[in-house]
């Protein structure tokens, strides 16, 4: 199966590197997710110049920040002052994970399968809230992101995609795009903060990794125990009325 990787999904900014559309999936009922609605990204907080310009551009109404307190407290928000939006704060990790802690044969999709399936657990508040915010017409065109846009945002973009029929494979597919955002982040690294390169690269290569094994990992862990994404969605209090108006505003 072969992906969009062109510049509509990949949106291109100098100092943001995992910012994606979301449209143009297929679902399982022959319908496709609508483009320039909603989007996924990495830390927008730093967004300034250039690239706040080229979000102003999106058209967007709504942020969700999915980082932890201590993230939004060290580096900071959404540049709202210069652009307005709703702004939502919804932490679905209270830390994040400490690098010294990840064995170095740790191996990454078991890895991540494990963190993502702890995430939806520790982070159910801010899940059914964000999707309390995205079953808004009002909210769109909306962004939501983390730190480098891949494993909270990813477990997001996984939730929204799979309860509205995107399958499990397309699924995968999109979350294994991070690696082009990490690579590019990694890059960018090297070549303007090239002080903090070395510690970037001396944390656990699984930090960096996307591997569309975690997220069918995941993905089967969620229906084993719920039987469906709606399930899951059902259990931590999104009702069928909201994922009904979730469909409504990103399905064409």
């Amino acid at each position: 199966m072969s992906l969009d990787v062109e510049p509509t999904r990949h949106l291109s900014f100098d100092a943001l590197f995992n910012v994606r559309d979301l449209g143009g999936y297929r679902t399982a009922d022959g319908r496709h997710t609508r483009w320039r609605t909603l989007y996924r990204a990495d830390g927008l907080n730093r967004a300034q110049g250039d690239d706040l310009a080229r979000l102003s551009e999106l058209g967007l109404r709504t942020v969700l920040d999915l980082r932890s307190p201590t993230e939004l407290a060290e580096r900071g928000s959404f540049p709202i002052d210069e652009l307005p939006v709703s702004y939502h704060h919804l932490p679905m990790l209270q830390q994040t994970w400490e690098g010294k802690a990840i064995g170095p044969d740790v191996e990454a999709a078991a890895f991540l399968t494990l963190r993502y399936r702890e995430m939806l657990d520790e982070g159910r508040d801010a899940i059914a809230a964000a999707f309390a915010v995205l079953a808004d017409a009002d909210a769109y065109p909306a962004v939501f992101h983390c730190a480098a846009g891949k494993d909270r945002t990813g477990v997001l973009a996984a939730l929204v995609l799979g309860v509205v029929g995107v399958p499990d494979d397309t699924i995968a597919t999109d979350y294994g795009l991070s690696r082009v955002g990490m690579a590019a982040m990694v890059e960018w690294v090297r070549v303007n903060r090239p002080e903090v390169l070395d510690a970037m690269i001396d944390q656990p290569g699984v930090l960096l990794e996307a591997p569309p094994l975690a997220m069918h990992g995941l993905l089967a862990e969620l229906r084993a125990e719920h039987g469906s994404i709606a399930g899951y969605l059902e259990a931590i209090g999104v009702g069928g009325d909201v994922v009904s108006s979730l469909r409504d505003n990103v399905l064409d």
